[in-house]
């Protein structure tokens, strides 16, 4: 409704409409969509609202930057140490964390950026929790569409609407995120139908990215990285079919097929491919659901409600416990505004102790 609107053109509302669904099981016409296209536009990227931009050296490099920055500052970091359990005093207050290997970090204070599933329900003992909470956190919606696959190919895509120079150089187009299969809104509406009904996308929304275009570094001389988020893919297959390695190629022959139809020669362009469905995300990264919001960003699941009512303050019901990442408030994205508010908060109790 918002997008009828303010636009006529129908590729266009649908493209926008993108990002209204973005990493939900949700289509164009479901009530609240349009915060989550808020949510994709609100922030700015050097003075220019609504902008977004690649990270040199890849995602892993803002995390090294992160890093860098904590340790000039005297944090140490654990790497590759997971972390078993919550260490609580007499009275139930955080006092670190318990690795798995038995070593035992002491501290006044703990955050996790964990989903909240996990650092409540498996970090923290129940019986130190209200009954009440539990149950909100486990009734928390993290169904999620997103299937991710990482591609490498050895030359670049061209496409039909603006074809290739001879000399193969990148386009401005190349340089953008390209979105796919989104000529109406119709068609978001019918992928969206068809993963609530257990069955991956015929013709799934494709958002396209080549970083490499801006960061040569990603990949060797005239070969290219290319980022494909898709969805619709649900997490549990109909008739409680496995994401085996047969559905993910399915799957991910179908996603390579749409792309032949406006790029040809695409397919026999790749060297490699890395598909992540939703049980993979999880699995591998701990996005409950492969949530990569660590839970859906419906307006029930928002604000005072993120991620339970009268704990939407970074406090948990453990005292010195604070949930710093994407299941806080305001919600998931690359842009630390959880992980700022909750240090802001831990810091503001800290002198208190």
């Amino acid at each position: 409704q918002i997008l009828d609107h303010w636009f006529e053109s129908e590729p266009l509302k649908a493209t926008l409409a993108t990002d209204a669904v973005i990493g939900a099981m949700a289509s164009p016409h479901t009530p609240g969509s349009g915060y989550v296209l808020l949510h994709h536009v609100m922030g700015e990227l050097e003075g220019r609202r609504g902008a977004w931009g690649y990270v040199a050296g890849g995602m892993g490099a803002l995390s090294q930057a992160i890093a860098q920055a904590a340790t000039a500052r005297g944090a140490h970091i654990f790497a590759e140490k997971a972390v078993c359990h919550v260490l609580l005093g007499r009275d139930g207050e955080a006092q670190g964390v318990a690795l798995q290997d038995g070593t035992e970090v002491r501290s006044k204070l703990v955050l996790s950026n964990a989903s909240p599933q996990i650092t409540f329900l498996e970090l923290v003992p129940q019986e130190h929790l209200p009954k009440d909470f539990v149950q909100r956190i486990r009734r928390v919606d993290t169904c999620s569409p997103v299937t991710k696959i990482n591609v490498a190919v050895d030359r670049l895509p061209s496409f039909l609407a603006v074809p290739n120079a001879r000399h193969s150089q990148p386009l401005p187009h190349h340089q953008c995120s390209i979105h796919l299969n989104c000529e109406g809104t119709q068609l978001l509406h019918q992928a969206f139908t068809e993963a609530a009904q257990g069955h991956p996308s015929s013709r799934p929304m494709i958002e396209l990215c080549i970083p490499s275009v801006l960061d040569p570094g990603l990949a060797p001389p005239g070969c290219h990285v290319v980022s494909l988020f898709t969805q619709y893919t649900p997490s549990v297959l109909a008739g409680g079919q496995p994401w085996d390695e047969q559905a993910r190629n399915a799957y991910a022959d179908t996603v390579f097929d749409c792309i032949e139809d406006y790029a040809p020669g695409f397919k026999a362009s790749v060297i490699g491919r890395d598909i992540l469905t939703p049980p993979d995300l999880e699995r591998i990264f701990g996005l409950p659901g492969g949530n990569i919001f660590h839970g859906g960003m419906s307006l029930d699941q928002l604000y005072f409600a993120r991620p339970a009512p009268s704990y939407s303050a970074y406090r948990s019901p453990i005292p010195g416990l604070y949930l710093c990442g994407s299941g806080a408030h305001p919600g998931g994205g690359v842009m630390g505004a959880a992980g700022r508010n909750a240090a802001q908060v831990a810091i503001k109790d800290f002198r208190h102790l």
